[in-house]
């Protein structure tokens, strides 16, 4: 039995920006057809949806019949979250909030087996090395393990290059959302200012030889940067999709009838 390639690996194969789509929902079915869309790339989101362990491994069981490859983003940079999520049999985490290159050592040790990191054993118990079913999961874990970091304040910008060089950090991820806010123009995700300082952290990043990505739900925002250098961009979201597309839906059958406060058909 094999396990499938990381993003990190993923990224290293192809010869053009992978994108992808988060999944906030907690929603197998969603994460299902997310991943039967044709998108390169998912990311599950643990920090801002309603998803649990749980709904983890089930949205990574949906997922795996489909070529795409599934990043789960823990809710902290915390040790138990990143064993738990990687015994789920997520083979590529994204750490949230990392602004020094202290946070992204502590990243890469909490998901790293004895002797670079701490990570718990316990391979025979979980989805992680298949029951035991992955020859040599122990020795190879790194192999089948990625860890991208998160910058997503104006500090982690500064602090990029040296990110991004941490050992074991296999890739950085801005958060222009977050990062807009620290820069005291929060919901202005595509300021001049915003964009300028991404750009830095891809410099900083592409200095260390780090890919580099970020989220752009805006598609101008998001080929902007992938001609800059982004090798992996999210640009969408499950639930950003429904609301936007349940609202266009009211628009064409519901405002255009006049509002009348009566369904027509």
């Amino acid at each position: 039995m094999q396990l499938p390639v990381s993003l990190r690996d993923r990224i290293a194969g192809s010869d053009r920006p992978l994108f992808g789509g988060w999944v906030c929902s907690g929603s197998p079915v969603m994460a299902e057809i997310m991943a039967g869309s044709g998108l390169d790339w998912l990311l599950i989101d643990m920090e801002h949806g309603p998803v649990g362990l749980g709904e983890v491994q089930g949205m990574l069981q949906a997922a795996a019949a489909y070529p795409v490859t599934t990043v789960v983003r823990v809710p902290a940079n915390d040790a138990v979250w990143i064993k738990q999520v990687l015994d789920l049999g997520a083979q590529t985490i994204m750490v949230p909030m990392v602004s020094t290159a202290a946070e992204a050592e502590a990243a890469v040790a909490h998901a790293s087996y004895p002797p670079r990191g701490h990570r718990g054993v316990g391979n025979a118990l979980a989805r992680s090395g298949r029951w035991n079913r992955i020859d040599g999961y122990l020795a190879k874990a790194a192999e089948h393990t990625s860890v991208i970091v998160q910058i997503e304040t104006a500090e982690g910008i500064e602090n990029a290059q040296a990110i991004a060089a941490v050992d074991g950090v296999d890739g950085v991820f801005v958060g222009p959302s977050d990062l807009a806010a620290s820069m005291g123009l929060i919901g202005q995700q595509t300021h001049p200012d915003v964009v300028a300082a991404v750009r830095r952290a891809f410099a900083g990043a592409q200095a260390a030889g780090t890919p580099v990505g970020v989220n752009a739900f805006d598609p101008a925002a998001a080929r902007d940067y992938a001609d800059a250098g982004a090798e992996f961009v999210l640009v969408g979201a499950d639930v950003s999709l429904v609301a936007r597309g349940s609202e266009r839906l009211a628009e064409t059958f519901i405002r255009e009838a006049g509002d009348t406060g009566r369904a027509s058909y």
